[in-house]
């Protein structure tokens, strides 16, 4: 059955996914908060190649208003930094029993979208994936090369209690690749594109700089891979106190791009020998710092200090880079500066992981 699906975003996740829906036999709608990034579809069709080879008219929506009103399913694909005002655009006009899925979550977006949908009385149910279904690269015009489609994709949604019918809508539109992660919580500590884009990153930070053309995975050399393994045990560290489960950065890999396992830097060389290892930034105004440093890394920075592990390498990452580029990245989080997470306990967190509500926990009685 053709679902009707909007998806607040207009980069090259966003009309990656686009092509995948309408691959599947869906109807996506697009919208772009500015406007900019449709006007290329005004005279042309959506281009997809390499994974997803396709081209379409998709329909494109004016506002936030009619993104909501006209879709069965809103998909929120566009960068962390985009995710808050995306939210306050489109919670006035989110209907009960709605479906909301945002690829991939950042920063306990989630719990900002809900506790908005709370104020209003409207109950929907919002589902954060850990990582987003496609890879790729927009083109010129209305055009996007996908480099990979996602075989797994982690998944939770708050309340917890709409959990199964969730993943159905999921897996109805982008098919049976999606993993149950145990909230909120998991599914932030399931997302290795921060740390691993902050290893990469750093060790190529010139080659961004100078606009080079330059293979990603080539270049992660022994060193920078070594960097990303030791990223991934803090992680695991973090998750393993708060007694939560999620995939190594060894499964990641292999996983996702169908390598063998070994160490990272070797995953990496056969991805690249494979075709598949993509292209790193040709800016420094890349989402890979400017959007995971402040709303991933921070998150994880957040959650070692509350958990007694500290993520040292993490911090570590936050300040070169806020030195590198001269901004405080670690307060540019609008998502976690709205939430005031420094008035919660842990065991709020971990409520607010399953309820998608923030509340104080009540203080025992004496």
């Amino acid at each position: 059955m053709s679902a009707k699906v909007g998806i607040a975003g207009a980069g090259s996740i966003a009309f990656g996914t686009a092509a995948l829906l309408h691959q599947n036999g869906h109807d996506p709608m697009l919208w772009s908060p500015s406007g900019a990034s449709t006007a290329a579809l005004q005279d042309g069709l959506l281009t997809a190649t390499g994974a997803i080879e396709t081209q379409f008219d998709p329909r494109v929506a004016a506002s936030a208003q009619q993104l909501a009103e006209e879709n069965d399913v809103l998909l929120i694909a566009l960068p962390g930094y985009g995710h808050k005002a995306v939210f306050y655009a489109l919670a006035p006009h989110i209907r009960a029993g709605q479906h909301i899925l945002i690829s991939s979550h950042a920063s306990l977006g989630a719990v900002y979208l809900m506790q908005a949908l709370a104020a209003r009385g409207v109950e929907a149910a919002v589902t954060a994936w850990g990582t987003t279904v496609v890879t790729g690269r927009r083109g010129e015009g209305a055009s996007v090369q996908v480099n990979t489609v996602r075989k797994k994709v982690d998944l939770c949604t708050v309340p917890e209690t709409r959990s199964d019918c969730a993943r159905a809508v999921c897996t109805t539109l982008f098919g049976d690749v999606f993993v149950p992660r145990d909230g909120l919580l998991a599914i932030s500590l399931s997302n290795l594109n921060p740390q691993n884009h902050l290893g990469i990153a750093l060790g190529n930070i010139t080659r961004m700089e100078r606009g080079e053309i330059w293979s990603q995975g080539q270049n992660v050399t022994p060193k920078v891979g070594a960097l990303l393994e030791a990223l991934d045990l803090e992680r695991l560290a973090i998750a393993g106190a708060l007694g939560l489960k999620t995939k190594t950065i060894f499964e990641h890999f292999s996983q996702s791009f169908h390598v063998p396992i070994s160490t990272i830097s070797e995953m990496n060389q056969q991805m690249h020998a494979q075709g598949n290892g993509g292209t790193g930034p040709a800016t420094a105004d890349s989402r890979y710092v400017t959007e995971d440093v402040p709303y991933g890394l921070q998150l994880t920075a957040i959650l070692g200090r509350l958990t007694g592990h500290p993520a040292e390498l993490h911090d570590a990452g936050i300040k070169i880079f806020s030195a590198m580029y001269a901004r405080d990245f670690a307060h540019e989080n609008d998502l976690l500066n709205a939430l005031e997470l420094d008035r919660y306990s842990l065991d709020d967190l971990r409520q607010a992981a399953r309820t998608g509500l923030l509340r104080k926990t009540p203080e025992p009685a004496s």
